[in-house]
C-alpha cells in the first residue's frame, strides 16, 4: 500500500478528513523502493546483520512505544487484534496513524483493554485548521492523546517562505490545542535537512521550521533515521533545541542506507538516548516503514530496547 492508498484507507472517524501515516518521503518521490527495505530486500535486518548490530541497551528505556505505521496492514484487518498482538510482545506505548474506521470510544476501549496508552498520533496539514482541527482535538481527548503530530509536508511548502506558513498554522493549532490540555508536534523525514533557499550554505527547513515554532505550543518529534540518513547529528539538533524533543522514532539504518530493525546497523542509541533528558525525550517510538514481517521486525526490535 502506497502513500496515497494508505491515506485513503485510514479515515478519521469524526469525519473530519484523512490522517497520515509515516511513510518515508520517499512513498511520493518513487525513493521508499530503495530506502525502505532492509538489505535482504525483505524490509528486515540480512541474516546476521541484527547479531552483529549494536549491543542491547544498558539501562534500558523504561517505556517503549510503536508507531502503528508499521502494522498498518495487520491494522487494516483488524485492529483489536494488533493492538493485543503489539502489547503481547511488551510495549506498552503507541502512536496512531488512523482509526480505520472505529470511532474513539471504540479505540480508547481497545487501548484499555490491553494496557496501552496512546500518547500521540499522526494527522495531516489538513487537519491543522478550523472545523478539522476542532474534530482533531476532541478525538484527541475522547482517546487519551497527548500530541497531535504532522508527519509531513507537500513539496509546495518546502521553501523558507513555506516553513514560515507552516509554523504559523502549527503555532495557531497549537493555541487552540494547549487550552484542551494537548500538543502540537511535527516529525520530521529527509527533507527538511535541506537547503531551505537557493544558497547551499543557508540555513536548511528544519532550521526555518524549529526557529518560528513556539516552543510553548509546539513540539518536535525527531525521527532518527532519517536524520542520520543525511548525515545530521542528533546531539547537535539536542545542543540547538534543548528539550523541544519529547518524541522520537527509532529505526535502525545499515550502513549503505538501509531502513533495518532497530538493534541492527549503525545508529547508537546507547551513545543517543544518553542525552534524553537534555532533549527532553520521554517517548520513544519504534518505526520501519516497510517491514518484511510487521510483527518480527516491532519484536527484533522491542527485544534490542528491553534486552529480553
Amino acid at each position: 500500500m502506497d502513500r496515497k492508498q494508505f491515506l485513503q484507507a485510514a479515515g478519521l472517524a469524526a469525519g473530519a478528513g484523512m490522517l497520515v501515516g509515516c511513510a518515508g518521503e520517499g512513498a511520493e518521490t518513487g525513493e521508499a523502493a530503495e530506502v525502505g527495505a532492509g538489505p535482504d530486500r525483505t524490509g528486515n535486518a540480512a541474516a546476521g546483520e541484527a547479531d552483529g548490530g549494536r549491543p542491547a541497551l544498558d539501562p534500558t528505556l523504561d517505556r517503549i512505544g510503536v508507531q502503528l505505521y508499521t502494522v498498518r496492514d495487520l491494522m487494516a484487518d483488524d485492529v483489536a487484534a494488533t493492538l493485543a498482538a503489539v502489547a503481547a510482545i511488551g510495549y506498552s506505548e503507541v502512536e496512531f496513524a488512523g482509526y480505520f474506521d472505529h470511532p474513539p470510544d471504540e479505540i480508547r476501549a481497545m487501548l484499555g483493554t490491553n494496557g496501552l496508552t496512546a500518547p500521540a498520533t499522526h494527522v495531516g496539514l489538513d487537519l491543522m485548521r478550523g472545523d478539522a482541527l476542532d474534530a482533531s482535538i476532541a478525538s484527541a481527548q475522547a482517546i487519551g492523546h497527548g500530541w497531535l503530530v504532522v508527519p509531513w509536508l507537500p513539496e509546495s511548502l518546502r521553501t523558507a517562505d513555506g516553513y514560515r506558513e507552516v509554523a504559523g498554522i502549527l503555532n495557531e493549532a497549537g493555541g487552540a490545542a494547549a487550552s484542551a490540555g494537548l500538543r502540537i508536534g511535527y516529525h520530521n523525514h529527509a527533507f527538511e535537512f535541506e537547503p531551505a533557499g537557493d544558497d547551499p550554505a543557508g540555513p536548511t527547513g528544519y532550521t526555518v521550521l524549529a526557529d518560528n515554532l513556539d516552543p510553548a505550543l509546539v513540539d518536535l518529534e525527531i525521527d532518527l533515521y532519517w536524520s542520520a540518513l543525511v548525515g545530521v547529528d542528533a546531539l547537535a539538533l539536542f545542543e540547538a533545541y534543548p528539550g523541544r524533543f519529547p518524541l522520537c522514532h527509532v529505526k535502525g539504518l545499515s550502513a549503505d542506507g538501509e531502513m533495518v530493525d532497530v538493534g541492527a546497523g549503525v545508529i547508537d542509541w546507547a551513545g543517543i538516548f544518553a542525552h534524553s533528558e537534555h532533549a527532553g525525550l520521554r517517548h520513544y517510538f519504534v518505526e520501519h516503514d516497510q517491514p518484511g514481517d510487521p510483527l518480527a521486525s516491532i519484536q527484533a526490535s522491542y527485544r534490542h530496547l528491553s534486552a529480553t
